[in-house]
């Protein structure tokens, strides 16, 4: 497969805080060129576009040129395994909750 079309996991793609973060900006914002995401990090465009370039290997991220700028915007419908699998564990956790909750209504 070629390195530049991979796919990688979403899941690896959002295990990094920066690219959490970058997620966050960009779903605070329609959309954002690199210039204005490196702002808000303590590294260079390179770093910060390496990591867009996982976030886009991933589909949660989409790009385009406007001029010589690239603007960069989010595409969540990737994070939806993610919320399937944690909404999974979620009935896990009501259950040892509602467990707890009544176990403490019965000793007090």
């Amino acid at each position: 497969m070629n390195e530049n079309k991979q796919e990688r996991d979403v899941y690896i793609a959002i295990a990094d805080p920066t690219r959490r973060e970058l997620l966050r900006l960009l779903a605070d914002a329609e959309e954002l060129p690199l210039h204005e995401l490196t702002s808000h990090f303590n590294m260079g465009r390179t770093a910060v576009s390496k990591h867009l370039t996982i976030l886009k290997e991933a589909q949660l991220v989409t790009d385009r040129k406007v001029g010589r700028e690239t603007r960069y915007r989010l595409n969540a419908a990737p994070l939806q395994e993610i919320q399937d699998w944690v909404s999974f564990y979620e009935k896990f956790w009501n259950e040892k909750v509602m467990l707890l909750k009544n176990f403490y209504r019965r000793n007090n």
